[in-house]
């Protein structure tokens, strides 16, 4: 097929199924999305054309066009006006004489089959297919939407202005798809466009990585007067360079003086509120040694409750050993022989 390979751009094979074709297209769509490759010019205009691909390989009318006439789908109607032209031309030569009437064909004062019948089934019966369509009431689909964030978003809760293309009716054929028995300019005579819809949202305090935050009613839009669909937020955490998170628990290497876990003291556990903590050391504790701070990890999600933090203590050795501090481990040596 010459021009434009939709089922290459989506990386499907020509008998992929709906479900598949689906599929690809969210996968896809988050991955080239302008928002996760800003300033990307290749990405957007790769996004353009999987958008493209998937407007018509998602319709089962557009598809069967384009199946069989390629990059000439669009132009379905003219080929057909042709396609009855021509059989006119014959049944003329063959002596049939065609009289107009309102909704049928004469051929010697006996109604013959209405041409739409005759070449409907050639394009899949968009008339009937689109009226019943557009009668029906159905609920909008849901929409995915990847978003990433530092543990701190995720600990504080935040907020977020995201962009979404969303599928409409179109305003000039009120989502019919054709205007005075013409296929619709502004769609095409798919009987709806694309906008990008601003949302500020919402990202509550101790979402995890893989937490699908629910916006009601921001997906796409239902059809026949239907419902619209959820957005989805999909959340990703980035990798944070001091506290490691395992469920709602947070867990940090503090590193601690030699002298203060021989002798005892307090140190500063850092946290993701920016302030800090006291704790205690008791005296002659080892390297390695957990310490519990209970209620002082993530927030759980959808409760008051928190987790713990969890504080790994790591023995800081001198350096640069002045000549008294030597003789101080001199002597240590001496009495606590190893």
């Amino acid at each position: 097929m010459a021009g434009k390979d939709y089922y290459s751009i989506l990386g499907v094979s020509r008998t992929a199924a709906d479900k598949d074709i689906k599929a690809t297209y969210r996968r896809l769509a988050r991955q080239y999305h302008p928002d996760v490759n800003p300033g990307n010019k290749s990405a957007e205009e790769h996004f353009k054309k999987i958008n493209q691909a998937y407007e018509v390989l998602s319709d089962p009318e557009k598809r069967k066009k384009y199946d069989q006439y390629g990059d000439g789908w669009e132009h379905a109607e003219q080929y057909a006006e042709a396609a009855r032209q021509q059989q006119q031309q014959q049944q003329q030569r063959s002596g049939f004489r065609y009289t107009q009437k309102p909704g049928a064909e004469e051929a010697f004062g006996s109604d013959e089959p209405d041409l739409a019948s005759l070449f409907g089934n050639l394009f899949g019966g968009r008339a009937g297919a689109s009226s019943r369509k557009s009668s029906r009431v159905q609920r909008g689909e849901d929409v995915e939407y990847q978003i990433e964030l530092t543990l701190e978003e995720a600990f504080n809760g935040t907020m977020r202005n995201i962009s979404l293309q969303s599928e409409i009716p179109c305003a000039a054929c009120h989502g019919t798809g054709r205007i005075q028995g013409l296929p619709c300019s502004v769609c095409r005579g798919s009987g709806s466009t694309h906008e990008v819809k601003r949302l500020e949202v919402k990202i509550p305090a101790g979402v995890d990585d893989g937490s699908r935050v629910r916006i009601a009613g921001k997906g796409q839009p239902g059809a026949g007067g239907g419902t619209p669909g959820d957005l989805f937020l999909v959340v990703s955490l980035k990798k944070h360079n001091q506290f490691e998170r395992k469920e709602n628990d947070l867990y940090i290497d503090l590193p601690v003086q030699l002298v203060t876990l021989m002798l005892g003291g307090e140190v500063q556990v850092p946290t993701l509120k920016g302030s800090k903590l006291a704790l205690k050391i008791p005296a002659e504790t080892q390297n390695g040694k957990v310490f519990r701070l209970a209620g002082q990890g993530m927030p759980v999600l959808g409760s008051v409750a928190r987790g713990d933090l969890l504080v790994t203590v790591k023995v800081v050795l001198p350096k640069s050993l002045t000549v008294e501090e030597k003789a101080l481990f001199t002597r240590l040596k001496e009495i606590r022989p190893v």
